[in-house]
């Protein structure tokens, strides 16, 4: 029998008052629906972010423009244990940065191309590229630049979210300041690479397993197409789409490190976009803001839980390194204790064969 499935819902904020200059009570009404959509779902579904449809119809083109190439002409841009260039179908399995392997043992059905901050745009601090990755540029007419204005209003709206964070926490706003000045910020574009048109599923197939991101805060544009799916506190997976107009916002790792898991990093994962039987088109892109490589990060005074524990210090190097090793090197990663739990827990709710 399925299990009863009650209404799951990602709360919609509109963060205007944070990007036009609101007054303290709109910011105050912000910050405290953000606390509450943190703390009970872990997802978000903004709008007034201020990101401007011209940029994301850029951010738009310039995806389909790269993944239109042929998968000779895309591999030229893959770039060997890096979180940059391309990763080709079944390159990857993302529930292993969770340490959980795929019941299939199969690796994800999707194509991605990461491009990100480098260590050079912070000079005087001796940073390194091994931490920050170098960036590949297809050469495809207006590419870097339709990417790069994207690029720039995510970190803005990325930004804007860790100030609504500090007051939602009540913290000062140098907490997230302290920790994302020379920021490890990647966006990752993702294609759902199976053929459109009509399937039948036979497996695990997994467009990507499922995970938690890795670091502060993560900001999602995507296609208006199911697949997209959220491990809600009833042990259950839930559609998600977002709103016209809006962007996904979900919490990583490091925010729930902070937090004492106050807030939630919440487990999520893309099943193959599938409509009426077949296969249909899904596009994403992720723009994962993770922090200072060389910050150190733990539960904040006052966040333990309820019986007094908090996450060990742990610092942005090691912890992204980790899961990395996971997702891209098949490594499984041990240290992720709690999100493994979670994994497995909502697996034996599941009914054989449901999907869900």
């Amino acid at each position: 029998m399925t299990p009863h499935r009650p209404e799951f819902h990602v709360p919609v904020v509109d963060i205007s008052p944070y990007v036009d200059d609101g007054s303290a009570r709109e910011r105050a009404r912000v910050a405290r629906e953000i606390d509450d959509a943190c703390s009970t779902v872990g997802f978000i579904q903004i709008v007034g972010h201020g990101v401007a449809p011209h940029v994301v119809d850029g951010l738009s083109s310039a995806i389909d423009q790269f993944f239109a190439l042929p998968q000779d002409a895309k591999k030229a841009y893959r770039v060997a244990d890096a979180n940059r260039g391309y990763s080709p179908p079944r390159s990857e399995a993302l529930s292993l940065s969770l340490g959980v392997e795929s019941a299939g043992k199969m690796n994800d059905f999707f194509e991605a191309f990461n491009v990100g901050v480098e260590a050079r745009s912070f000079p005087g601090l001796g940073l390194s590229e091994a931490d920050y990755g170098i960036n590949v540029w297809p050469e495809l007419p207006g590419f870097r630049e339709r990417i790069d204005a994207y690029f720039a209003e995510a970190s803005r709206v990325a930004r804007t979210l860790t100030r609504v964070f500090a007051d939602a926490l009540g913290q000062p706003p140098e907490l997230f300041e302290q920790l994302t000045d020379h920021s490890i910020d990647v966006l990752r574009m993702v294609n759902y690479a199976l053929d459109e048109g009509p399937v039948t599923l036979d497996g695990d197939l997994k467009g990507m397993g499922e995970h938690t991101d890795f670091g502060l805060v993560t900001v999602l544009w995507a296609d208006r197409v199911a697949g997209l799916q959220v491990l809600g506190t009833d042990g259950l997976w839930h559609d998600v789409q977002p709103v016209e107009g809006g962007l996904l916002v979900n919490l990583g790792d490091l925010t729930a490190r902070l937090t004492g898991d106050r807030w939630m990093s919440t487990l999520h994962r893309v099943a193959p976009p599938i409509v009426d039987g077949r296969i249909v088109r899904r596009r994403s892109a992720a723009f994962f803001h993770d922090g200072n490589v060389d910050a150190i990060v733990g539960t904040l005074p006052g966040f333990a839980d309820a019986e007094g524990d908090a996450y060990a210090p742990i610092s942005v190097r090691d912890h992204v390194a980790a899961k990395l090793a996971g997702s891209r090197q098949g490594k499984a990663n041990t240290a992720a204790v709690r999100e493994a739990a979670r994994v497995l827990a909502a697996a034996e709710r599941v009914a054989p064969g449901s999907g869900r």
